[in-house]
């Protein structure tokens, strides 16, 4: 589990104080840029398209992957789906269940058990991978956990057009591949976090997801180079 809890805290904090908690991040390819903990609160008007898309096609049993304040749970819930959501921040899953939450757990993915319809992650979900090399493994780990008939929401965002092209199309990274990002985050008490995040073009997810034996349709475009996948079992 992530030692520090930069993000949770501010979540935490504008929950119980509704006074806007500013988020600090920045990558080794952008500028320094803020958010307000209060994004992790949207409603249902609030969501981008991708993200209402994704939660028009939840079905059966729910598991929703990094749920942050739980907002996606929370209208799932509403429509009556059973939904279990997971973090591995706890200040977030103290927000969750204070919200009404049914079944919000502190654990990673890698600790869970049983089996789902629909696994969801969203919010860039893909950088929950971390990095190419540890992607197929996270997708067989979440393979294990769906249903043969299920199904895997998850969005992402191909970052190409952050860097700048060499005539040849070649392009300088700080890594093995370009979507591969660490990101700094700072909350308004001057705690910081690393962590690693990786975004996915996706013919490179539909490459990781053969490996993983499952299969990727794109479903829908947002209007900042993202798009929302559906993953299913190979064969199945």
């Amino acid at each position: 589990m992530i030692q520090s809890d930069v993000i949770g805290k501010a979540i935490y904090k504008y929950y119980q104080t509704k006074v806007p908690q500013i988020i600090y991040w920045e990558t080794e390819i952008s500028e320094p840029d803020e958010m307000d903990a209060s994004y992790f609160f949207r409603d249902w008007e609030q969501l981008p398209e991708i993200e209402k898309t994704a939660l028009n096609l939840c079905k059966g049993k729910v598991l929703e992957v990094g749920c942050a304040a739980g907002s996606h749970g929370l209208i799932l819930q509403e429509r009556g789906l059973e939904v279990t959501s997971i973090d591995i921040s706890a200040l977030s899953i103290e927000v969750c269940k204070a919200r009404g939450l049914h079944d919000s757990q502190l654990v990673s993915v890698w600790e869970m058990s049983g089996t789902f319809e629909t696994i969801l992650l969203l919010m860039n979900g893909t950088g929950l991978l971390e990095d190419i090399d540890k992607s197929v493994s996270y997708l067989e780990k979440l393979k294990k956990l769906l249903k043969p008939s299920g199904q895997i929401l998850i969005d992402s965002s191909d970052i190409l057009y952050m860097y700048d092209q060499e005539e040849d199309g070649s392009i300088w990274s700080p890594s093995s591949y370009y979507g591969e990002l660490n990101f700094t985050v700072t909350n308004s008490d001057g705690e910081s976090q690393e962590f690693p995040w990786l975004y996915v073009d996706f013919s490179t997810l539909q490459r990781l997801c053969e490996e993983a034996g499952l299969l990727a349709e794109k479903i829908a475009e947002g209007e900042h180079h993202d798009y929302l996948a559906r993953l299913t079992i190979a064969n199945s």
